[in-house]
């Protein structure tokens, strides 16, 4: 848990420094659960959800895209179920005044006090997950006392009664608006729109990315529980006979693109069926990745049937249907959901390593996949005399249009090494007096570091093949003909 505690603090300050993430309003004390993305954590971000978007858009030819807005009808909320049924239990400790999950405060107890009597620890698990079941607040309070659990800071157990708490904020705007808690009611508002304009057949996909907003009262561990985030969700429209084979098609796939990452190999990720489902869902499975806290969803995976659709026609008195092959239907969706800010976590995270070099010294390195790396390559010039600094800047200029680099001269070649090994630039090159007489330059890889003599005019090339989308993309088309050959 120290070890955890150490690298969360080293992380979070390595963010800081080096520009990734910033607490929002610092100057003002900040806000928690609330960040913001410097400038290479906006680009890194911008990487992200570009690959997300074209594994989505590109590599199916029946998924869409769509950007709809924040604030909606409150109608839209009322037939989503999100006003009387987006709840999460609370209970209240007097004395400290704050709030906890009761469902987190005993898995949390019973992690840390049973670890050596499994028997009863499952036992204490089966009951609460029969409790939340049932939806017995009192029964779940009666375990809460039994075990004595006391608040963590008060060290008492003056607890209040367990009870719902709605997680969307409220706007007051002469009518009552709210900032969205998922994206997807964007998507089925949209539905016949996006139809019409897009003459989209059934199974087709609608893919959007957006900001989402929840009241959480246990906002915490960095970008992984955050008030306000983002997500990367597609819906996915079928034949209601068909659900079962697309649910499992899309957990497949997803899987899949995550592993190409490379964050880890198969053992860092787990599929985990739900045990208590969204109001919406009738069935759901989550990836969960081996973030530095333990196993922890990143993404989700649901089928939602026709409750959206269902129950939009019904509050709007709109028909939202498909009428094809002289069939009168409401479709079926699989939402696949991803947090843009939890995967985001994961990658830097996992890319974020120190090493102890052959000198005994220590490198601090982000080792991030080079096609999401925020800077592809740097130019240096090895020193600022001689013409050295007018070539490196030339070849800076011609290719900034075409890469997103950087060129930098204002320290010693081993001090810009390391600086660019920290925010996880792939290639450096380097002007040095050869390049004079050879037109050559100095490449250097951040992972291996070693370094090799290349042509001037190679720069570009090895770039765009080295850090550029379309490797990765190319693996994952082959993955969705592969499949979709044998599976559907």
């Amino acid at each position: 848990m120290k070890k955890c505690s150490y690298f969360f603090d080293f992380l979070i300050s390595h963010a800081k420094v080096y520009g990734f993430i910033f607490p929002s309003s610092e100057i003002y004390g900040g806000l928690n659960a609330i960040y913001d993305y410097g400038p290479h954590g906006v680009e890194l971000k911008n990487n992200i959800k570009e690959f997300w978007w074209k594994s989505m858009t590109l590599l199916h030819e029946n998924i869409v895209g769509v950007d709809s807005s924040i604030l909606m009808h409150s109608d839209v909320w009322h037939a989503s179920g999100h006003v009387d049924k987006f709840n999460e239990l609370l209970i209240d400790h007097k004395d400290s005044k704050k709030r906890y999950r009761p469902e987190i405060l005993i898995q949390e107890y019973v992690k840390k006090n049973f670890l050596n009597n499994p028997k009863k620890k499952e036992e204490i698990l089966s009951r609460l997950s029969q409790s939340l079941e049932k939806k017995d607040l009192g029964d779940i309070k009666v375990l809460i006392d039994e075990l004595c659990i006391c608040d963590p800071v008060f060290k008492t157990k003056n607890w209040t009664d367990i009870r719902h708490f709605n997680m969307m904020f409220k706007i007051k705007n002469g009518k009552d608006l709210y900032l969205r808690p998922e994206t997807a009611q964007g998507v089925f508002s949209n539905f016949h729109n996006i139809v019409k304009s897009s003459r989209m057949k059934i199974p087709f996909g609608i893919a959007q990315i957006g900001k989402s907003f929840r009241n959480e009262f246990i906002a915490r561990r960095f970008l992984f529980r955050m008030r306000e985030f983002e997500q990367m969700e597609m819906q996915f429209f079928i034949l209601p006979e068909e659900e079962i084979k697309w649910y499992e098609y899309w957990k497949e796939n997803r899987l899949k693109w995550h592993l190409e990452l490379k964050l880890g190999d198969k053992t860092s990720y787990q599929l985990c069926d739900h045990d208590h489902l969204s109001h919406y869902a009738s069935a759901g499975s989550d990836i969960e990745f081996h973030f530095p806290f333990g196993f922890q969803e990143i993404e989700g995976i649901h089928s939602r049937r026709d409750f959206d659709l269902k129950n939009h026609e019904f509050f709007s008195k709109k028909k939202i249907r498909i009428f094809e092959w002289k069939k009168n239907y409401i479709p079926y969706v699989i939402e696949t959901s991803l947090g843009l800010d939890r995967l985001f976590l994961a990658i830097f995270s996992s890319s974020l390593k120190k090493e102890k070099l052959k000198n005994g010294k220590i490198r601090i390195v982000l080792k991030l996949p080079y096609f999401l790396s925020p800077i592809k390559a740097a130019i240096f010039p090895l020193v600022r005399k001689d013409g050295l600094q007018e070539i490196a800047k030339k070849i800076f200029h011609d290719m900034k249009i075409h890469h997103r680099l950087v060129y930098d001269e204002k320290e010693s070649i081993g001090k810009l090494y390391r600086r660019q090994d920290a925010i996880g630039t792939p290639f450096c090159f380097t002007v040095d007096y050869d390049t004079i007489k050879t037109d050559t330059v100095t490449m250097r890889n951040r992972d291996s570091m070693e370094q090799k003599r290349i042509h001037i005019k190679e720069i570009s090339k090895i770039i765009k093949q080295e850090t550029g989308f379309e490797k990765v993309l190319k693996k994952l088309y082959h993955f969705i003909l592969f499949f979709s050959y044998f599976s559907l």
